[in-house]
């Protein structure tokens, strides 16, 4: 294990890049096929994206619908929607779920900007797991005498810098979706 400033960025950055992509299944006012994508379902013995059990279209602005490629697994799909917390009440007609898309309340907004901060949370545990991760290859590159203990001591305040700076990232991420689900 080595100290490698570039390889930690990385890792923060793909923190940032999936809280966004769970922030595009939040949705904000209009049917989005995106909305779906957090939802995973129990099929065939393991947990699969929805998109890799049926196809996801949005026909009107307030209406999803998702068509399942196996009919045996229509309640499945249906029931992963429904338990995914979006607050989404799909009714299956055969292999095709329509999804209604509810008018958003000052409840369900408030419901949405939780999910969010949950969301936001996990991005946050995530950049401090990699900061964790390059503290204890430093730690080690100091007891291996690799590095002296200045050396450890500027490059652990670099670590803590890049955490400081992703965690304002995920914060202003956090606070614009909040925005935005409490505006529309």
């Amino acid at each position: 294990m080595s100290y490698d400033k570039a390889d930690l960025e990385r890792r923060m950055n793909g923190a940032i890049d999936n809280l966004h992509q769970e922030y595009t299944g939040l949705r904000t006012g209009r049917a989005s096929v995106n909305m779906l994508d957090p939802v995973v379902v129990d099929v065939y013995g393991s947990k699969m994206p929805l998109n890799q059990v049926g196809t996801v279209s949005a026909p009107e602005a307030r209406m999803l619908s998702v068509t399942v490629w196996d009919a045996s697994q229509t309640k499945a799909v249906e029931k992963a929607i429904r338990e995914s917390g979006l607050g989404l009440n799909p009714q299956a007609e055969g292999t095709l779920i329509r999804i209604p898309v509810p008018e958003l309340n000052e409840e369900r907004r408030a419901e949405l900007s939780k999910v969010a901060g949950k969301y936001a949370e996990t991005a946050r545990v995530a950049i401090r797991n990699v900061r964790r991760d390059g503290m204890d290859a430093l730690k080690k590159m100091e007891s291996d005498k690799e590095i002296s203990e200045d050396e450890h001591k500027r490059l652990s305040d670099e670590v803590q810098k890049l955490t400081d700076s992703f965690i304002g990232k995920v914060d202003g991420t956090l606070a614009q979706k909040e925005k935005d689900i409490m505006t529309v």
